[in-house]
């Protein structure tokens, strides 16, 4: 995966803006949010771009992972009686879960910087900003980490195919 020009930008800005002072911040947040949500819908597009290029198996024993993970632990447990649905060689359903739980962790990551950023907007907290902006780096690396995974795993499964 080569740098992507909308999350560099982003990190450049998130890296500057943890030395902003209390008046810098408060001229400059909706630029800071913006270009956030800019970043994440560039590597979110590529995520699925990404994606669109795996095998229907794969494709369907990812679908499969989220389905699981969507459905509540009762039902979870009644269903684990049955065997998975797709006739998917456990290696490669191995590989798939590590790309659902680095998508997973990438995603945790995201909502715990926005979550932050919400109560700095609310608190008018400068320190929070900052860790907003810390915490929106940490998960724009764990985003496109997973988006290699993804890449990755296309790359294993073909030789063998």
């Amino acid at each position: 995966m080569r740098k992507n020009a909308e999350v560099e930008q982003a990190r450049n800005l998130m890296a500057e803006a943890t030395a902003w002072s209390v008046m810098k911040w408060l001229v400059e947040k909706k630029k800071v949010r913006r270009t956030a949500d800019r970043a994440n819908a560039t590597l979110d597009q590529l995520n699925e771009a990404v994606k669109a290029t795996w095998s229907d198996e794969l494709k369907n024993a990812y679908h499969e992972l989220r389905t699981q993970a969507a459905r509540p632990a009762q039902a979870r447990s009644r269903l684990q009686a049955k065997p998975p649905s797709l006739a998917t060689h456990p290696d490669i359903r191995l590989l798939v879960k590590r790309v659902k739980e680095a998508d997973d962790e990438a995603y945790q990551a995201r909502m715990d910087a926005e979550r932050t950023f919400d109560e700095a907007e609310q608190q008018l907290s400068t320190s929070l900003a900052r860790e907003g902006c810390r915490k929106a780096i940490h998960s724009w690396d764990l985003h496109e980490k997973a988006i290699r995974r993804a890449e990755d795993l296309l790359a294993t499964i073909k030789p063998s195919i």
